[in-house]
Protein backbone atom coordinates (compact mmCIF):
# COMPACT_ATOMS: atom_id res chain seq x y z
CA UNK A 1 0.00 0.00 0.00
CA UNK A 2 2.47 2.21 1.23
CA UNK A 3 4.36 1.61 -2.32
CA UNK A 4 0.93 2.01 -4.49
CA UNK A 5 0.69 5.78 -2.46
CA UNK A 6 4.00 6.54 -3.38
CA UNK A 7 4.01 6.27 -7.02
CA UNK A 8 0.87 8.31 -6.33
CA UNK A 9 2.86 10.94 -4.89
CA UNK A 10 5.79 10.84 -7.66
CA UNK A 11 3.34 11.34 -10.36
CA UNK A 12 1.61 14.43 -8.56
CA UNK A 13 5.00 15.81 -8.09
CA UNK A 14 6.24 15.52 -11.58
CA UNK A 15 2.15 16.95 -12.52
CA UNK A 16 2.88 19.88 -10.78
CA UNK A 17 6.06 20.80 -12.56
CA UNK A 18 6.04 19.26 -16.06
CA UNK A 19 2.79 18.61 -17.42
CA UNK A 20 3.60 16.46 -20.78
CA UNK A 21 1.79 14.04 -23.24
CA UNK A 22 2.67 10.82 -24.61
CA UNK A 23 1.18 9.43 -27.97
CA UNK A 24 1.79 5.92 -29.32
CA UNK A 25 5.30 6.29 -31.27
CA UNK A 26 4.98 5.13 -34.95
CA UNK A 27 4.74 1.73 -35.50
CA UNK A 28 7.62 -0.46 -37.41
CA UNK A 29 6.73 -2.57 -40.24
CA UNK A 30 7.02 -6.23 -37.68
CA UNK A 31 7.42 -6.87 -34.49
CA UNK A 32 10.90 -8.36 -34.06
CA UNK A 33 13.73 -6.76 -32.35
CA UNK A 34 14.46 -3.22 -33.17
CA UNK A 35 17.17 -0.97 -31.58
CA UNK A 36 15.52 2.62 -30.40
CA UNK A 37 15.70 5.02 -33.60
CA UNK A 38 17.21 8.57 -32.17
CA UNK A 39 16.33 10.46 -34.93
CA UNK A 40 12.15 9.44 -33.89
CA UNK A 41 12.69 10.67 -30.47
CA UNK A 42 11.54 13.39 -28.34
CA UNK A 43 13.61 16.16 -27.88
CA UNK A 44 13.56 15.52 -24.23
CA UNK A 45 15.71 12.44 -24.81
CA UNK A 46 18.75 13.96 -26.32
CA UNK A 47 21.49 14.93 -24.09
CA UNK A 48 21.63 18.61 -24.93
CA UNK A 49 17.97 18.84 -25.26
CA UNK A 50 16.64 22.38 -23.52
CA UNK A 51 12.63 21.44 -24.28
CA UNK A 52 10.22 23.74 -22.85
CA UNK A 53 7.02 22.53 -21.33
CA UNK A 54 4.43 22.15 -23.64
CA UNK A 55 1.49 23.18 -21.42
CA UNK A 56 -0.96 22.54 -25.04
CA UNK A 57 -0.54 18.70 -24.47
CA UNK A 58 -2.96 19.06 -21.61
CA UNK A 59 -5.54 19.97 -24.17
CA UNK A 60 -3.88 18.29 -27.47
CA UNK A 61 -3.25 15.22 -26.06
CA UNK A 62 -5.58 11.78 -26.43
CA UNK A 63 -4.04 10.73 -22.23
CA UNK A 64 -5.12 13.80 -21.14
CA UNK A 65 -8.62 13.81 -22.93
CA UNK A 66 -8.68 10.80 -21.64
CA UNK A 67 -8.17 12.37 -17.94
CA UNK A 68 -10.57 15.04 -18.34
CA UNK A 69 -13.57 13.30 -19.92
CA UNK A 70 -13.52 10.30 -17.02
CA UNK A 71 -13.01 12.86 -14.14
CA UNK A 72 -15.92 14.83 -15.08
CA UNK A 73 -18.00 11.57 -15.51
CA UNK A 74 -16.97 10.54 -11.86
CA UNK A 75 -17.59 14.15 -11.04
CA UNK A 76 -21.20 14.96 -12.12
CA UNK A 77 -21.73 10.92 -10.65
CA UNK A 78 -20.34 11.65 -7.06
CA UNK A 79 -22.08 15.16 -7.41
CA UNK A 80 -25.56 13.28 -7.92
CA UNK A 81 -25.79 15.61 -11.13
CA UNK A 82 -26.27 12.27 -12.92
CA UNK A 83 -27.87 9.64 -10.82
CA UNK A 84 -29.60 7.37 -13.16
CA UNK A 85 -28.27 5.64 -17.00
CA UNK A 86 -30.57 3.02 -18.88
CA UNK A 87 -29.26 -0.29 -18.49
CA UNK A 88 -30.08 -4.00 -20.20
CA UNK A 89 -31.56 -6.80 -18.10
CA UNK A 90 -30.66 -10.28 -18.03
CA UNK A 91 -33.32 -11.77 -20.57
CA UNK A 92 -34.72 -15.24 -22.16
CA UNK A 93 -37.26 -13.14 -24.29
CA UNK A 94 -35.59 -10.29 -25.80
CA UNK A 95 -38.33 -8.32 -24.92
CA UNK A 96 -37.16 -8.61 -21.15
CA UNK A 97 -33.81 -7.16 -21.83
CA UNK A 98 -35.76 -3.28 -21.33
CA UNK A 99 -39.05 -1.79 -21.27
CA UNK A 100 -40.20 -0.03 -24.58
CA UNK A 101 -40.18 3.13 -23.39
CA UNK A 102 -36.47 2.85 -22.44
CA UNK A 103 -35.60 2.73 -25.70
CA UNK A 104 -35.56 6.18 -26.14
CA UNK A 105 -32.98 6.82 -23.08
CA UNK A 106 -30.15 4.24 -24.78
CA UNK A 107 -30.29 6.93 -27.46
CA UNK A 108 -30.03 10.21 -25.09
CA UNK A 109 -27.35 8.01 -23.80
CA UNK A 110 -25.29 7.51 -27.39
CA UNK A 111 -25.92 11.47 -27.81
CA UNK A 112 -24.25 12.03 -24.78
CA UNK A 113 -21.49 9.85 -24.54
CA UNK A 114 -21.15 11.39 -28.59
CA UNK A 115 -21.07 15.12 -27.32
CA UNK A 116 -19.02 13.80 -24.46
CA UNK A 117 -16.03 12.59 -26.98
CA UNK A 118 -16.65 14.87 -29.64
CA UNK A 119 -15.12 18.12 -26.98
CA UNK A 120 -12.27 15.75 -27.03
CA UNK A 121 -11.88 15.50 -30.95
CA UNK A 122 -12.57 19.15 -31.69
CA UNK A 123 -9.59 20.12 -29.08
CA UNK A 124 -7.09 17.09 -30.86
CA UNK A 125 -8.19 19.48 -34.01
CA UNK A 126 -9.16 15.69 -35.97
CA UNK A 127 -12.09 15.27 -38.20
CA UNK A 128 -15.37 16.16 -36.09
CA UNK A 129 -17.72 15.41 -39.27
CA UNK A 130 -16.29 12.25 -39.81
CA UNK A 131 -16.19 11.21 -36.19
CA UNK A 132 -20.09 12.07 -35.59
CA UNK A 133 -20.55 10.30 -38.90
CA UNK A 134 -19.50 6.96 -38.06
CA UNK A 135 -20.01 6.87 -34.34
CA UNK A 136 -23.83 5.78 -34.40
CA UNK A 137 -22.37 2.48 -35.67
CA UNK A 138 -19.72 2.17 -33.40
CA UNK A 139 -22.39 2.99 -30.50
CA UNK A 140 -24.82 0.54 -31.99
CA UNK A 141 -22.62 -2.59 -32.75
CA UNK A 142 -21.67 -2.08 -28.67
CA UNK A 143 -25.40 -2.05 -27.73
CA UNK A 144 -25.91 -5.39 -29.63
CA UNK A 145 -22.69 -6.63 -27.84
CA UNK A 146 -24.30 -5.60 -24.95
CA UNK A 147 -28.04 -6.66 -25.09
CA UNK A 148 -26.38 -10.96 -26.39
CA UNK A 149 -24.40 -10.79 -23.36
CA UNK A 150 -27.13 -9.98 -21.01
CA UNK A 151 -29.05 -12.99 -22.27
CA UNK A 152 -29.10 -15.64 -19.10
CA UNK A 153 -28.05 -18.70 -21.32
CA UNK A 154 -25.10 -16.91 -23.12
CA UNK A 155 -24.16 -15.03 -19.54
CA UNK A 156 -24.73 -18.89 -17.91
CA UNK A 157 -21.09 -19.36 -20.31
CA UNK A 158 -19.08 -16.87 -19.26
CA UNK A 159 -19.70 -14.99 -23.24
CA UNK A 160 -19.47 -11.57 -22.04
CA UNK A 161 -20.05 -8.47 -23.94
CA UNK A 162 -16.23 -8.07 -24.78
CA UNK A 163 -15.81 -10.88 -26.91
CA UNK A 164 -19.31 -10.37 -28.89
CA UNK A 165 -18.04 -6.62 -29.66
CA UNK A 166 -14.99 -7.63 -30.83
CA UNK A 167 -16.37 -10.37 -33.06
CA UNK A 168 -18.73 -8.06 -34.71
CA UNK A 169 -15.78 -5.95 -35.12
CA UNK A 170 -13.72 -8.89 -36.47
CA UNK A 171 -16.57 -9.59 -38.49
CA UNK A 172 -16.75 -6.34 -40.83
CA UNK A 173 -12.66 -5.25 -40.92
CA UNK A 174 -12.08 -9.34 -42.60
CA UNK A 175 -15.32 -9.43 -44.71
CA UNK A 176 -16.34 -6.50 -46.22
CA UNK A 177 -13.73 -4.02 -45.22
CA UNK A 178 -14.17 -1.06 -42.89
CA UNK A 179 -15.94 1.95 -45.03
CA UNK A 180 -13.40 4.79 -45.00
CA UNK A 181 -16.45 7.05 -43.49
CA UNK A 182 -16.72 4.86 -40.74
CA UNK A 183 -12.52 4.70 -39.61
CA UNK A 184 -12.44 8.85 -37.89
CA UNK A 185 -14.68 7.10 -35.17
CA UNK A 186 -12.44 3.82 -34.16
CA UNK A 187 -10.98 5.53 -31.24
CA UNK A 188 -9.69 2.71 -29.78
CA UNK A 189 -7.33 4.61 -27.26
CA UNK A 190 -9.45 7.21 -26.31
CA UNK A 191 -12.36 4.81 -25.19
CA UNK A 192 -10.03 2.52 -23.55
CA UNK A 193 -8.47 5.15 -21.46
CA UNK A 194 -11.38 6.62 -20.40
CA UNK A 195 -12.96 3.37 -19.40
CA UNK A 196 -9.72 2.90 -17.28
CA UNK A 197 -9.93 6.02 -15.49
CA UNK A 198 -13.18 4.96 -14.37
CA UNK A 199 -12.39 1.58 -13.48
CA UNK A 200 -9.72 3.54 -11.14
CA UNK A 201 -12.51 4.60 -9.12
CA UNK A 202 -13.54 0.98 -8.42
CA UNK A 203 -10.19 -0.08 -6.68
CA UNK A 204 -11.20 1.14 -3.53
CA UNK A 205 -8.47 0.26 -1.06
CA UNK A 206 -10.81 -1.72 1.60
CA UNK A 207 -11.89 -3.90 -1.09
CA UNK A 208 -8.09 -5.17 -1.88
CA UNK A 209 -7.80 -5.91 1.95
CA UNK A 210 -11.06 -8.48 1.79
CA UNK A 211 -8.39 -10.84 0.16
CA UNK A 212 -6.13 -10.48 3.25
CA UNK A 213 -2.56 -10.24 2.96
CA UNK A 214 -2.79 -14.41 0.93
CA UNK A 215 -4.41 -12.34 -1.85
CA UNK A 216 -1.77 -10.15 -2.28
CA UNK A 217 1.00 -12.23 -1.40
CA UNK A 218 -0.66 -14.37 -4.45
CA UNK A 219 -1.10 -12.11 -7.01
CA UNK A 220 2.32 -9.90 -6.24
CA UNK A 221 4.63 -13.31 -6.65
CA UNK A 222 2.14 -14.68 -9.55
CA UNK A 223 2.48 -11.58 -11.12
CA UNK A 224 6.93 -11.20 -11.06
CA UNK A 225 6.87 -14.70 -11.85
CA UNK A 226 4.82 -14.83 -15.25
CA UNK A 227 5.92 -11.25 -16.36
CA UNK A 228 9.36 -12.11 -15.92
CA UNK A 229 8.75 -15.48 -17.32
CA UNK A 230 7.06 -14.80 -20.15
CA UNK A 231 9.08 -11.68 -21.14
CA UNK A 232 12.24 -14.11 -20.92
CA UNK A 233 10.43 -16.22 -23.45
CA UNK A 234 9.85 -13.60 -26.30
CA UNK A 235 13.24 -11.74 -26.29
CA UNK A 236 14.57 -15.05 -26.27
CA UNK A 237 12.61 -16.21 -29.78
CA UNK A 238 13.54 -12.54 -31.12
CA UNK A 239 10.43 -10.66 -30.41
CA UNK A 240 10.93 -6.39 -29.42
CA UNK A 241 11.31 -5.36 -25.71
CA UNK A 242 8.11 -3.58 -26.34
CA UNK A 243 5.94 -6.53 -28.11
CA UNK A 244 7.24 -8.65 -24.82
CA UNK A 245 6.00 -6.09 -22.27
CA UNK A 246 2.79 -5.69 -23.79
CA UNK A 247 2.57 -9.57 -23.68
CA UNK A 248 3.85 -10.12 -20.63
CA UNK A 249 1.55 -7.53 -18.69
CA UNK A 250 -1.34 -8.39 -20.45
CA UNK A 251 -1.07 -12.25 -19.36
CA UNK A 252 0.64 -11.47 -15.82
CA UNK A 253 -1.46 -8.74 -14.53
CA UNK A 254 -4.92 -8.68 -15.66
CA UNK A 255 -5.51 -8.74 -19.29
CA UNK A 256 -6.23 -5.94 -21.71
CA UNK A 257 -6.32 -3.20 -19.93
CA UNK A 258 -3.19 -3.67 -18.60
CA UNK A 259 -1.72 -4.86 -22.11
CA UNK A 260 -3.07 -1.34 -23.35
CA UNK A 261 -1.57 0.57 -20.50
CA UNK A 262 1.97 -1.48 -20.93
CA UNK A 263 1.76 -0.14 -24.49
CA UNK A 264 1.39 3.25 -23.47
CA UNK A 265 4.63 2.93 -21.38
CA UNK A 266 6.70 1.51 -23.92
CA UNK A 267 5.65 3.11 -26.86
CA UNK A 268 4.21 0.11 -28.37
CA UNK A 269 3.39 -0.84 -31.89
CA UNK A 270 -0.45 -0.57 -32.29
CA UNK A 271 -0.49 -3.92 -33.93
CA UNK A 272 1.53 -5.67 -30.79
CA UNK A 273 -1.39 -4.57 -28.75
CA UNK A 274 -3.90 -6.03 -30.79
CA UNK A 275 -2.12 -9.12 -31.08
CA UNK A 276 -2.09 -9.52 -27.52
CA UNK A 277 -5.58 -8.34 -26.93
CA UNK A 278 -7.24 -10.85 -29.46
CA UNK A 279 -4.93 -13.46 -27.90
CA UNK A 280 -6.14 -12.47 -24.42
CA UNK A 281 -9.84 -12.91 -25.59
CA UNK A 282 -9.82 -15.84 -27.67
CA UNK A 283 -7.97 -17.84 -24.81
CA UNK A 284 -10.21 -16.70 -21.87
CA UNK A 285 -13.33 -18.18 -23.76
CA UNK A 286 -11.72 -22.03 -22.86
CA UNK A 287 -10.13 -20.99 -19.19
CA UNK A 288 -13.04 -19.89 -18.31
CA UNK A 289 -14.91 -22.85 -18.86
CA UNK A 290 -12.15 -25.41 -18.56
CA UNK A 291 -11.23 -24.20 -15.08
CA UNK A 292 -14.17 -24.61 -13.03
CA UNK A 293 -14.99 -27.91 -15.53
CA UNK A 294 -11.56 -29.22 -14.25
CA UNK A 295 -12.15 -27.96 -10.61
CA UNK A 296 -15.48 -30.02 -10.00
CA UNK A 297 -14.04 -33.03 -11.57
CA UNK A 298 -11.32 -32.85 -8.92
CA UNK A 299 -13.34 -31.49 -6.34
CA UNK A 300 -11.62 -28.54 -5.45
CA UNK A 301 -11.99 -26.40 -2.29
CA UNK A 302 -14.45 -23.18 -3.67
CA UNK A 303 -11.87 -20.60 -2.17
CA UNK A 304 -8.63 -22.09 -4.09
CA UNK A 305 -10.18 -22.30 -7.21
CA UNK A 306 -11.57 -18.79 -6.77
CA UNK A 307 -8.07 -17.54 -6.13
CA UNK A 308 -6.85 -20.09 -9.36
CA UNK A 309 -9.64 -18.39 -11.64
CA UNK A 310 -8.69 -14.75 -10.40
CA UNK A 311 -4.92 -15.33 -10.71
CA UNK A 312 -4.79 -16.79 -14.33
CA UNK A 313 -8.18 -15.80 -16.16
CA UNK A 314 -6.83 -12.74 -18.11
CA UNK A 315 -10.12 -10.41 -18.17
CA UNK A 316 -12.14 -9.20 -15.41
CA UNK A 317 -15.55 -10.15 -17.20
CA UNK A 318 -14.48 -13.28 -17.29
CA UNK A 319 -13.23 -14.18 -13.86
CA UNK A 320 -16.36 -13.43 -12.20
CA UNK A 321 -18.20 -15.83 -15.14
CA UNK A 322 -15.61 -18.78 -14.70
CA UNK A 323 -16.15 -18.20 -10.27
CA UNK A 324 -20.43 -17.89 -11.12
CA UNK A 325 -20.07 -21.49 -13.05
CA UNK A 326 -18.45 -23.24 -10.12
CA UNK A 327 -19.73 -21.03 -6.93
CA UNK A 328 -20.69 -17.78 -5.30
CA UNK A 329 -17.99 -18.53 -3.03
CA UNK A 330 -15.25 -19.04 -5.51
CA UNK A 331 -16.81 -16.10 -8.28
CA UNK A 332 -16.76 -13.54 -4.60
CA UNK A 333 -12.54 -14.75 -4.08
CA UNK A 334 -11.57 -14.70 -7.57
CA UNK A 335 -12.77 -11.13 -8.44
CA UNK A 336 -11.27 -9.35 -5.13
CA UNK A 337 -7.86 -11.45 -6.08
CA UNK A 338 -8.25 -9.78 -9.47
CA UNK A 339 -8.88 -6.84 -8.31
CA UNK A 340 -5.52 -6.51 -6.99
CA UNK A 341 -4.20 -7.47 -9.60
CA UNK A 342 -5.92 -4.49 -11.77
CA UNK A 343 -4.69 -2.04 -8.67
CA UNK A 344 -1.07 -3.20 -9.80
CA UNK A 345 -1.48 -1.67 -13.54
CA UNK A 346 -0.35 1.71 -12.09
CA UNK A 347 2.27 0.45 -11.01
CA UNK A 348 3.36 -1.74 -13.22
CA UNK A 349 3.38 1.01 -16.24
CA UNK A 350 5.34 3.53 -13.83
CA UNK A 351 8.16 1.06 -13.58
CA UNK A 352 8.11 0.21 -17.21
CA UNK A 353 8.18 4.12 -18.06
CA UNK A 354 10.94 4.58 -16.03
CA UNK A 355 12.89 1.14 -17.27
CA UNK A 356 12.71 2.76 -21.10
CA UNK A 357 13.55 5.74 -20.18
CA UNK A 358 16.74 4.67 -18.09
CA UNK A 359 17.62 1.39 -19.99
CA UNK A 360 16.03 0.78 -23.20
CA UNK A 361 16.58 4.24 -24.65
CA UNK A 362 19.19 5.14 -22.90
CA UNK A 363 22.20 6.62 -24.73
CA UNK A 364 25.72 6.25 -23.67
CA UNK A 365 27.08 8.89 -21.50
CA UNK A 366 23.38 10.28 -21.14
CA UNK A 367 21.52 10.80 -18.55
CA UNK A 368 17.79 11.30 -18.27
CA UNK A 369 16.51 13.30 -15.98
CA UNK A 370 12.94 13.12 -14.56
CA UNK A 371 10.95 14.84 -17.53
CA UNK A 372 11.91 11.98 -19.86
CA UNK A 373 9.72 9.26 -17.16
CA UNK A 374 7.36 12.06 -17.27
CA UNK A 375 7.20 12.47 -20.72
CA UNK A 376 6.53 8.56 -21.34
CA UNK A 377 4.52 8.03 -18.48
CA UNK A 378 1.29 7.03 -19.74
CA UNK A 379 -1.45 9.80 -18.07
CA UNK A 380 -4.66 7.98 -18.36
CA UNK A 381 -2.84 5.91 -15.55
CA UNK A 382 -2.10 8.38 -13.46
CA UNK A 383 -5.90 9.38 -13.76
CA UNK A 384 -6.71 5.51 -12.86
CA UNK A 385 -4.29 6.57 -9.63
CA UNK A 386 -5.75 9.55 -8.48
CA UNK A 387 -9.46 8.27 -9.25
CA UNK A 388 -8.71 5.15 -7.16
CA UNK A 389 -7.41 7.41 -4.16
CA UNK A 390 -10.13 9.92 -4.11
CA UNK A 391 -12.47 7.58 -3.96
CA UNK A 392 -10.27 5.26 -1.48
CA UNK A 393 -9.61 7.66 0.89
CA UNK A 394 -11.58 10.81 0.39
CA UNK A 395 -15.48 9.94 -0.82
CA UNK A 396 -16.01 6.57 1.22
CA UNK A 397 -14.71 7.75 4.35
CA UNK A 398 -17.03 11.10 3.89
CA UNK A 399 -19.61 10.44 2.41
CA UNK A 400 -20.08 5.88 3.33
CA UNK A 401 -19.93 3.09 1.71
CA UNK A 402 -23.05 2.64 0.53
CA UNK A 403 -23.31 6.07 -1.32
CA UNK A 404 -20.12 5.42 -3.18
CA UNK A 405 -21.65 2.14 -4.14
CA UNK A 406 -24.42 3.59 -5.66
CA UNK A 407 -22.26 6.81 -7.37
CA UNK A 408 -19.95 3.72 -8.74
CA UNK A 409 -23.24 1.63 -10.38
CA UNK A 410 -23.44 4.61 -12.83
CA UNK A 411 -19.59 5.29 -13.48
CA UNK A 412 -18.92 1.19 -13.73
CA UNK A 413 -22.46 1.35 -16.51
CA UNK A 414 -20.88 4.24 -18.34
CA UNK A 415 -17.27 2.33 -18.33
CA UNK A 416 -19.04 -0.78 -20.08
CA UNK A 417 -20.26 1.26 -22.70
CA UNK A 418 -16.31 2.79 -23.28
CA UNK A 419 -15.11 -0.96 -23.08
CA UNK A 420 -17.98 -2.27 -25.29
CA UNK A 421 -17.43 0.52 -28.00
CA UNK A 422 -13.15 -0.13 -27.22
CA UNK A 423 -13.48 -3.74 -28.50
CA UNK A 424 -15.51 -3.01 -31.67
CA UNK A 425 -12.99 -1.01 -32.54
CA UNK A 426 -10.02 -3.21 -31.85
CA UNK A 427 -12.20 -5.75 -33.46
CA UNK A 428 -12.60 -3.32 -37.02
CA UNK A 429 -9.09 -2.31 -36.83
CA UNK A 430 -7.61 -5.96 -36.82
CA UNK A 431 -7.30 -8.09 -39.75
CA UNK A 432 -6.47 -11.69 -39.34
CA UNK A 433 -3.97 -11.64 -42.36
CA UNK A 434 -1.53 -8.74 -40.40
CA UNK A 435 -1.79 -10.51 -37.31
CA UNK A 436 -0.69 -14.12 -39.21
CA UNK A 437 2.08 -11.96 -40.20
CA UNK A 438 3.70 -10.58 -36.97
CA UNK A 439 6.76 -12.36 -35.98
CA UNK A 440 5.87 -15.51 -38.12
CA UNK A 441 3.62 -17.47 -35.34
CA UNK A 442 6.43 -16.96 -32.61
CA UNK A 443 4.18 -14.47 -30.67
CA UNK A 444 1.39 -17.34 -30.49
CA UNK A 445 4.22 -19.12 -28.68
CA UNK A 446 5.39 -17.30 -26.67
CA UNK A 447 1.58 -16.44 -25.55
CA UNK A 448 0.03 -19.88 -25.27
CA UNK A 449 3.47 -20.99 -23.34
CA UNK A 450 3.04 -18.42 -20.71
CA UNK A 451 -0.61 -18.44 -20.46
CA UNK A 452 0.43 -22.58 -19.52
CA UNK A 453 3.03 -21.24 -17.02
CA UNK A 454 0.76 -18.78 -15.25
CA UNK A 455 -2.30 -21.66 -14.73
CA UNK A 456 0.47 -24.04 -13.39
CA UNK A 457 2.05 -21.09 -11.07
CA UNK A 458 -0.94 -19.52 -10.01
CA UNK A 459 -3.39 -23.12 -9.09
CA UNK A 460 0.52 -24.16 -6.89
CA UNK A 461 0.12 -20.22 -5.40
CA UNK A 462 -3.44 -20.86 -4.62
CA UNK A 463 -3.45 -24.44 -3.13
CA UNK A 464 -0.46 -23.18 -0.59
CA UNK A 465 -1.92 -19.76 0.07
CA UNK A 466 -5.63 -20.59 0.48
CA UNK A 467 -5.90 -24.57 0.62
CA UNK A 468 -4.72 -24.73 4.10
CA UNK A 469 -1.21 -26.11 3.08
CA UNK A 470 0.86 -23.89 4.82
CA UNK A 471 -1.39 -21.65 6.91
CA UNK A 472 -5.24 -21.96 7.78
CA UNK A 473 -7.32 -21.08 4.94
CA UNK A 474 -8.03 -17.42 5.07
CA UNK A 475 -11.88 -17.58 3.58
Amino acid sequence: MENFIRVIDITLLLEVSLCGGITFAASPKDSVARKPNASKLPNSFTKTSKKSVDWSSLWRREDWWAVWLGFFILGIAAMRTLTWIPKISGWIAVTEAFPAWMAQYFVLLGIGLLALTSVAIMAMKERLKGYVAGFSIIFLLAFVALLIAANKNVGYWGLEYVIWALLFGLLISNTVGVPAWLKPAIKTELFIKTGLVLLGAEILFHTLLKAGVYGIIEATLGLLAVWYFCYYLAVKLGLSKSFASIMSSGIAICGVSAAIAAGGAVKGNPKEISYTVSMILLVAIPMLVGIPFISKAVGMNDAVVGAWIGGSVDTTPAVAAAGALYSKKAMDVAVVVKTVQNAMIGVTAFLLSLYWTLKVERKPGERPSPKEVWYRFPKFILGFLVASLIFSALLTPTMGETAVKEILSITSGIRGWFFAMTFVSIGLSTKFKELLKIGGGRPAIVFLTAQIFDILVTLLAAYLLFGGILFPSPI
